[in-house]
């Protein structure tokens, strides 16, 4: 017998990344957007911090005509400094922008109530935790006046807050408006990333970790707290994959409600002969600019391989493809010349304008420019993790090399001086991704990779990658569109070279074998479809609404 889900009327999300766009929680956000906006129209909304500090801000479209009446209301009686309007990305759902300064000033009456009612400790606050806070605070307050002011008492509404920085708004909505139903998704618990990111063995020893005790060592005894008591006490508590969900048992005692894996639209990924022409273009320009910079004649025949993503060097697993691009060099089975990139945003400066001025001549070169790894400055280029690895493991760029590598260390929106193609622009010419990811609750970037028929290699370490196993039953191979690779705390040699000898015995395959990969890369995605995924999303809304009722029948 198939289960009825209770279906809300009005959904609420809440994110510092809304109309923010800053890491993987905007990607997830603005992903199922669309496929959310299709069901509940104009009864989902989206609340973020209004950060841009006078300036425009792009990703966000003001209708001073929405809400009109309510936002009046909202600022005259609830002191609440709201813009209303639309989020710029597919389905344009309505936003909430929200200033959360004026907050501040009752700070500490705020985070005594909190303790007092869900024992959140804020007393070793510092940092963005207060940041985040007031937000949050904020963001509740403006779902409280619209509750009052737009919504029925028959209509069911649900709250979904992400991650901690989310955390206390969730839980004042749960005390002071008990008819909304609230959900808490962690992307990644405060804790877990900050053991990986500590150096510290995260999965050997996972069992062992008291997520209290490390939080004091770790000094993230608030964000910490904020996290563990809203998804002990919040409506439904999820999470995005079974590895995380593993983390939140050990380390916030308490199991996820429902895992909520991460999905993606496909309208943004071309086809046919608009894929054809795209994939040419980004190839030219890719290898137009590493041939400008080294001051070589690479070819179209030319292995062009990328990672991508954060700027966290062991958890995105930085290290170790560095490690494998370097022993590719060595490797006596190579077939083809290499060009590596690390797409990957750094504390940019400027584009190099030696390099923007050889691009604008047009002309060819036979000898490189002086640092020929990276495509813009840097202000730190002294203490720079990913150039000093290269310096470290000798690498040169030498035109007698095989394996050349590029350090891009700016976001590709299309227009940062060098390449000036936005980063899907750009996915299209890459003939391999690589993300060895050590910490990696999901891993959207090799999710999009296969997305545009780019074969991917990622680790059991990372929510996807456990997902694409999942579908086989087994590890998944580079045939199948993605490589699994086993990675553990102590197995970093072993992964570099696995991805060696994957990308040698990728440079000997013939075009009907890749090309048959890229069609299974692309099947693969497929699966991934927020068409898919979102039924999880229902589950979760119905386990929440349930929770809910049964709280207010409790207290009467």
């Amino acid at each position: 017998m198939v289960k009825e889900y209770i279906i809300p009327d009005y959904v609420f999300e809440s994110s510092w990344e809304v109309c923010n766009k800053i890491g993987g929680i905007y990607t997830v956000l603005s992903a199922c957007a669309k496929t959310l906006q299709e069901r509940f129209e104009d009864r989902l909304i989206f609340i973020g911090p209004d950060v841009w500090e006078g300036k425009e801000n792009p990703l966000f479209v003001e209708d001073k005509n929405l809400y009109a009446n309510w936002l009046q209301y909202a600022r005259e009686k609830d002191g609440l400094q709201v813009r209303a309007g639309r989020w710029d990305i597919p389905g344009n759902p309505v936003a909430f922008l929200v200033d959360f300064q004026p907050f501040y000033r009752i700070k500490n009456d705020i985070y005594t109530q909190t303790w007092l009612d869900f024992q959140v400790d804020s007393l070793h606050a510092y940092g963005d935790y207060d940041e985040a806070s007031m937000f949050s605070y904020a963001a509740a307050k403006v779902v409280e006046s619209f509750y009052h002011y737009c919504i029925t008492t028959e209509d069911k509404v649900v709250y979904q807050a992400h991650e901690w920085m989310t955390g206390l708004g969730a839980l004042y909505l749960q005390k002071a408006v008990p008819q909304i139903a609230t959900i808490f998704t962690t992307h990644a618990t405060s804790i877990g990333r900050s053991i990986a990111g500590n150096n510290k063995p995260l999965y050997d020893y996972l069992f062992a970790y008291n997520g209290d005790q490390m939080a004091l060592e770790l000094n993230m005894q608030s964000k910490h707290s904020i996290e563990k008591q809203t998804a002990h006490y919040v409506d439904c508590f999820t999470t995005v994959s079974e590895i995380t969900n593993n983390e939140c048992k050990e380390l916030l005692d308490k199991t996820a409600d429902v895992v909520l894996m991460n999905g993606f639209e496909d309208g943004f990924v071309p086809k046919g002969a608009v894929y054809t022409s795209k994939r040419k273009k980004a190839r030219k320009i890719l290898l137009n600019v590493a041939n400008v910079l080294l001051g070589t004649q690479m070819g179209d025949d030319t292995l062009i391989i990328a990672t991508s993503g954060r700027y966290e060097f062991k958890n995105k697993g930085i290290d170790v493809y560095l490690e494998a691009i370097n022993r590719l060099g060595r490797d006596k089975n190579l077939k083809k010349n290499v060009l590596a990139f690390v797409n990957v945003p750094g504390w940019v400066g400027s584009p190099r304008e030696d390099l923007a001025e050889r691009l604008r001549s047009g002309q060819s070169y036979d000898n490189p420019l002086p640092c020929p790894f990276i495509t813009h400055w840097l202000h730190n280029m002294s203490h720079d993790q990913i150039l000093d690895m290269l310096k470290y493991l000798g690498m040169s760029n030498a035109k007698e090399d095989r394996v050349k590598i590029i350090f891009v260390p700016c976001y590709l929106t299309g227009q940062d001086g060098i390449l000036n193609m936005s980063y899907y622009d750009l996915i299209l010419g890459n003939d391999l991704s690589v993300y060895p990811s050590y910490y990696e609750p999901w891993g959207y970037t090799p999710l999009e990779s296969i997305a545009f028929h780019v074969p991917t290699i990622t680790t059991d370490l990372s929510g996807f990658g456990l997902w694409v196993n999942s579908l086989k039953g087994g590890y998944s191979q580079l045939e199948d569109g993605v490589k699994v690779i086993h990675r553990s705390d102590y197995n970093y040699s072993e992964v570099a070279d696995v991805i060696k000898d994957t990308i040698s015995d990728l440079s000997g395959y013939t075009p009907r074998k890749i090309k048959l990969i890229r069609q299974k890369a692309g099947a693969v995605a497929e699966k991934a479809l927020w068409k898919y995924f979102i039924a999880y999303y229902y589950e979760a809304y119905d386990i929440a609404l349930r929770h809910a009722q049964k709280r207010l029948l409790n207290k009467e």
